[in-house]
């Protein structure tokens, strides 16, 4: 495999999306779809049909997708678009249709010399005749035959075309003549803006006013009540349409995140589902990862380009809407109290803001929020989140700042009457639908200088320590940073810069984390204390790591980089040691943390890390016995609750690497913590020891697509290892190497058994059990080099069992003898039961009873153990050795189907019909092995390597091939690779 690929490039396992475009149909539709195919093709069906729904809700694709179906049956379909110039030229519209009649309609059904119809047409639109326009197009309706007509972007047209239609009699036409009508509507009642909302003063906004009201989008909906007319409403998409839509565009499954984020930004409205994609398309922040879309948890919204159709609905309505929308668009929470405060920024008067407030509701771009009464206002928002977004990001700086700053001092202005005990009118009533939580906090954060500098850091600071991490980390990082800009104060600043760089860490933003850590540690200034500088540097240690520039880590273990720096020793020699640790340098580490336990062993807050880092350097050698007493965490009651939460959650990851999951409970549990609480990492490692391999594999994607991830010491690719581990027990043979093959790393990382081990197995299902064996030589040879003694059980198993199969029994047995040695030192239960296994391996054929007694001893440790993949591969080692009943197949049969193990399964299965077990579910077990047949298709494996795989015949596996191709009709390995991509096998 290649581990290592250059000095400085970091690969992702993720690819960059692209859009597909080819496929422009909507999902959701088919009921809509249904009932107007129905009405058209039905001879007592209404002769006008409108189609209706908000913009960018797919009215344009939907009209055509019926043309399309209507030809498909043979019916003649007459197309046509109004433009938005189309409305300043009276009868536009239905000279069109009368020409296009016209042309339709065949010469020997015409009553009138050719082109007389469409002369006289032309005549009546220069005099603007009406009445004759509308014989003459009643005439064209008449004369035509089958046809259908359809008219996209009705609101558009002109009003005197409109008023021709609305007087057409469509119930006497003849049944074969059908119109459709497409036009934008928008939502009515409480929130299209037309009931009476005071303002915060009392006072109307402005005159009453309805827009549109005699324009063009009014008279299309006047149709719906010409006699033989019926209207269809799209409405918008729901959650699990949306996220069909976007598994079509991407072709990739989008995670729930993402479909979730999408749903709630857009609302349902396909044309702003698009939007999205294609922002985030663009800027490479989708990453289609083993077939799944992510985009990163710290993704920002895009701002949609002003060729965009929701940004042009707005600049087309001019000023003054452009300006209450952009004032709107941050200060909408303040309900109705947002007009004198839009009124104050603009300069206009409380009137006028209302009418253009009534203007952008008319237009479909705001929505009222209707009071308690049902027939009031209490507010206005964006109908979409990502309008909202978009016209906020499109204010400059000083704009945003500036509107910030009156929010911020109309929220002061009320706490401060609050805290004086003065009555305050609520000023933010809606607050409760604006993330209350964080408002605030955002907009000082936007204010900045234009706020009082002091009360700013202050707020900024007490609503970053509410935040409990993993919830709202990106916006913390946000307002922390705008404090540390804020303060002008020396003695604050570097407090500030603190928690700034520890927000970085936090929120992944390893670049803005390493610059303020080496900006404190260059110029600590006089207020930082010793434990404070430690702690910087540890974090400069840990963002290094997780940005994986081994390089730079190298330096960091060096003495001469730190004394550079003007910090105490403590800060020097922890981060030093750390470094170290990182790089599996574990004796030096020991060595320097030994001979300088006068340096940081002189309070608990000084001695809890360099303590844990020598215990865990320790362990790593094979010596576990202080690492388990820092279990307990004897310092925590002097320890502030983030170092707490920290070690805690570092211990933790250390139990699950040897999949000790007692001692990993029992510590969460020692601390008040639960496994939700951890970071992503911490919970893709508990899910996969606990068998919850779904979740695992979910998060495991995510965190690969995203590089989001935070490195234990001890093994820093865990993450790819155990994701490949679960692919191959999937059959996914190919995707599990090519997780492998583009783990992110440079030269001189350090070693990782987790890595090689998966490597190994990969190899050795596939048949290449010679790569297999060079893999585990090769990673043990390294970890011997960083004289690393954990986790090197995990390589010498599997190495005792490939040379015990290949006939070498001496050199299997040295393995064993390794394997019992590092079981004895370690007393670790997982090594036990590797040796146990892997003795009845290499035993099985000389001492037949000692391995099986062996083998039955592990069947007990597995199960007082409880994980389910390893309870499982042991049940299946023992039932196949004899060392108990041919039954316990049956339970490693179901622990396999738990965790989803498919190709276990499949040999599982194997083996109880070879023990003469019966299968139960036998139509479920065929479904199992064609679908596993599938997958290995797709993986692009040959007839010979799926023998291999499945441990069968290469003309077993042809034939079982032909059985799937003719139960599902597929006639080629093309069509099967297709089924299994789509999900549709």
């Amino acid at each position: 495999m290649t581990a290592w690929t250059g000095d400085t490039e970091r690969i992702s396992w993720g690819t960059a999306a692209r859009m597909d475009r080819t496929e422009d149909r909507l999902l959701g539709r088919e009921r809509e779809e249904h009932e107007v195919l129905g009405r058209l093709t039905d001879p007592d069906g209404p002769r006008l049909l409108l189609v209706r729904g908000e913009r960018g809700v797919g009215r344009t694709t939907f009209v055509r997708a019926v043309g399309d179906r209507l030809r498909e049956q043979g019916t003649a379909v007459l197309a046509m678009e109004c433009a938005p110039a189309d409305g300043e030229r009276p009868l536009l519209l239905a000279l069109r249709l009368v020409m296009a009649l016209e042309e339709h309609r065949p010469a020997a059904e015409r009553r009138w010399p050719a082109g007389q119809p469409l002369a006289r047409a032309l005549s009546a639109v220069d005099r603007r005749d009406g009445p004759a326009m509308d014989a003459l197009l009643r005439a064209a309706l008449a004369q035509s035959g089958p046809v259908a007509v359809l008219v996209d972007d009705a609101q558009h047209a002109d009003a005197a075309s409109l008023a021709v239609l609305r007087g057409i009699h469509f119930t006497r036409l003849a049944p074969a003549v059908r119109l459709v009508v497409s036009a934008a509507l928008h939502a009515g009642g409480a929130k299209d803006g037309r009931h009476r909302a005071p303002d915060r003063a009392g006072s109307t906004p402005g005159p009453e006013r309805t827009p549109g009201r005699d324009g063009p989008r009014d008279a299309v909906e006047r149709l719906a009540g010409v006699e033989g007319a019926h209207s269809v409403v799209l409405s918008r998409l729901g959650p699990e349409d949306v996220t069909a839509m976007v598994a079509q565009r991407l072709r990739a499954t989008p995670d729930a995140t993402l479909a979730l984020r999408i749903h709630e930004c857009s609302r349902g409205v396909p044309g702003a589902v698009d939007a999205m994609l294609t922002g985030w398309e663009r800027k490479g922040e989708i990453r289609i990862t083993d077939g799944h879309a992510f985009v990163g948890t710290h993704a920002p919204l895009p701002v949609l380009p002003d060729d965009d159709r929701f940004v042009r609905a707005l600049d087309a309505l001019g000023e003054p809407c452009r300006t209450v929308a952009a004032a709107l668009s941050v200060l909408w929470p303040f309900g109705l109290a947002a007009l004198e405060l839009i009124a104050a920024w603009t300069g206009l008067s409380p009137g006028v803001v209302g009418d253009g407030v009534r203007d952008l509701v008319g237009a479909g771009i705001v929505d009222g929020l209707p009071g308690p009464d049902g027939t009031t206002v209490r507010g206005w928002t964006f109908r979409l989140p990502l309008m909202a977004h978009t016209v906020a990001g499109r204010l400059r700086p000083l704009e945003r700042g500036r509107l910030s700053a009156i929010a911020v001092e109309a929220l002061w202005a009320d706490a401060d009457a609050a805290d004086a005990g003065q009555p305050v009118r609520p000023a933010v009533p809606l607050l409760d639908e604006a993330r209350a939580r964080t408002y605030l906090a955002d907009r000082i954060a936007d204010a900045g200088t234009l706020v009082d500098r002091e009360r700013a850091v202050t707020e900024l600071t007490a609503a970053a320590e509410r935040v409990r991490p993993g919830t709202e980390d990106w916006a913390t990082l946000r307002w922390l940073r705008a404090a540390a800009q804020l303060i002008e104060h020396p003695a604050a600043r570097a407090p500030a810069l603190q928690r700034w760089a520890r927000a970085a860490y936090v929120a992944g933003d390893y670049r803005t984390g390493r610059a303020v850590a080496q900006r404190l540690l260059r110029n600590p200034g006089h207020t930082l204390s010793p434990s404070d500088l430690q702690a910087i540097a540890q974090l400069l240690v840990g963002v290094t790591v997780n940005e994986l520039d081994w390089r730079t880590l190298s330096r960091l273990t060096t003495a001469q980089w730190w004394d550079e720096l003007p910090v105490p020793a403590l800060a020097k020699v922890s981060g030093r040691a750390l470094a170290l640790c990182h790089l599996a340098r574990w004796q030096e580490a020991w060595d320097l943390l030994s001979r300088t336990e006068a340096v940081w062993n002189t309070s608990p807050r000084c001695r809890a890390t360099p303590r844990a880092f020598r215990a865990a350097a320790a362990r790593a050698m094979g010596r576990p016995e202080a690492y388990l007493r820092e279990l307990a965490l004897p310092d925590a009651p002097a320890l502030p609750v983030g170092q707490v939460y920290a070690l805690a959650g570092a211990m933790f990851d250390e139990m699950i690497v040897g999949y000790d999951r007692k001692a990993a409970q029992t510590l969460l549990k020692s601390r008040g913590m639960t496994v939700e609480m951890l970071p992503p990492l911490s919970r893709f490692l508990w899910y996969h020891l606990t068998g919850r391999w779904d979740e695992a594999l979910e998060s495991g994607r995510r965190l690969l697509a995203t590089d989001d991830v935070q490195l234990p010491a001890s093994d820093g690719f865990l993450l790819p290892a155990r994701t490949a581990a679960i692919l191959l027990a999937r059959g996914r043979t190919s995707s599990a190497l090519r997780v492998l093959e583009s783990v992110p790393g440079i030269q001189g990382a350090p070693p990782s058994c987790s890595l090689t081990a998966t490597e190994a197995e990969v190899l050795g299902t596939l048949g290449d059990l010679d790569g297999a064996e060079r893999a585990l030589r090769r990673g043990l040879d390294r970890a011997h080099e960083h004289g690393q003694v954990q986790g090197t059980d995990e390589l010498w198993a599997p190495l005792a069992e490939v040379t015990a199969g290949a006939g070498r029994t001496a050199e299997a047995l040295t393995c064993l003898e390794r394997l019992g040695r590092i079981a004895a030192r370690s007393g670790s239960e997982r090594t036990r039961l590797l040796h146990l296994l892997a003795s009845a391996r290499v035993l099985r054929s000389d001492s037949p009873d000692i391995a099986r007694a062996h083998l039955r001893r592990a069947v007990d440790l597995a199960r007082a153990r409880g994980l389910p993949w390893e309870t499982a591969t042991t049940l299946a080692a023992a039932a196949e050795a004899g060392a108990g009943p041919a039954t316990l197949l049956h339970e490693a049969y179901e622990l396999f189907g738990t965790t989803g193990a498919t190709l276990w399964r499949f040999h599982t299965r194997t083996a109880m019909r070879q023990a003469g077990l019966t299968v139960a579910g036998r139509k479920q077990a065929t479904a199992e092995n064609e679908h596993l047949l599938a997958v290995l298709i797709a993986e692009g494996l040959t007839n010979r390597q799926i023998a291999t795989v499945l441990r069968l015949s290469e003309d077993a596996v042809a034939n079982r091939l032909s059985r799937l191709f003719t139960r599902t009709g597929m006639r080629s390995r093309t069509e099967v690779v297709a089924a299994v991509l789509t999900g549709s096998l």
